[in-house]
């Protein structure tokens, strides 16, 4: 996956990845079980040359159908736990930053702002998207390693979404709602940034 080929790029990258491979083992599992059962009964149950019999029918059999409503329940509590788990601490924002950023997503560019050392960076507003110049014009976001930092995310005008594919992490940026979270860069490196709403930025 995105920013866990050679080790975390946040303190939250192995987290997101362990929870994304694991479910998808589970269902995998789950698939291969069901896939399996499926065409068991239609090699087995199959009707053959020559018999006009009906297979064996199962009516009022409570324990299967008992069966049948606890395992999905089981099956998807279990999924709640963990990703609840997760989220709980992805989403903590409860720690004290040792830096704070407020980035503001505007059409079509993003402004960064350096709240405790007061530098304010504004992107310029793109004009000729898709191009090669409208790149040369976004702004970059510097976090240190191995710091606390704290993303504050606002919109001057329409939704957006900050995201870093390699943090494998992304929130919403509302107009007049202010959104945060926190993550621990720990490896040096260049990543780039979208927006995964349609707006532009």
């Amino acid at each position: 996956m995105p920013g866990y080929e050679d080790g975390q790029v946040t303190n939250q990258t192995g987290r997101i990845t362990d929870l994304w491979v694991n479910a998808w083992i589970t269902l995998l599992i789950v698939g291969a079980i069901t896939w399996g059962l499926m065409i068991w009964c239609v090699v087995v149950y199959r009707k053959r040359k020559g018999d006009e019999r009906l297979p064996v029918q199962l009516r009022y059999h409570v324990p299967l159908e008992i069966m049948y409503v606890v395992l999905p329940f089981l099956m998807v509590g279990v999924f709640f736990y963990y990703t609840a788990r997760d989220m709980a601490e992805i989403e903590d924002v409860s720690q004290t930053p040792d830096v704070t950023v407020q980035v503001i997503g505007k059409q079509w560019s993003w402004d960064f702002n350096y709240v405790d050392d007061d530098v304010h960076e504004a992107g310029v507003h793109a004009e000729d998207i898709g191009s090669g110049s409208a790149e040369a014009t976004l702004p970059t976001l510097y976090l240190p390693v191995d710091e606390r930092v704290e993303i504050v995310l606002d919109s001057r005008d329409v939704i957006h979404s900050f995201w870093v594919p390699a943090f494998l992490y992304k929130k919403d940026m509302i107009p007049w709602h202010t959104n945060k979270f926190q993550i621990i860069p720990e490896r040096e490196g260049t990543y780039a940034g979208k927006c995964a709403e349609l707006c532009g930025a």
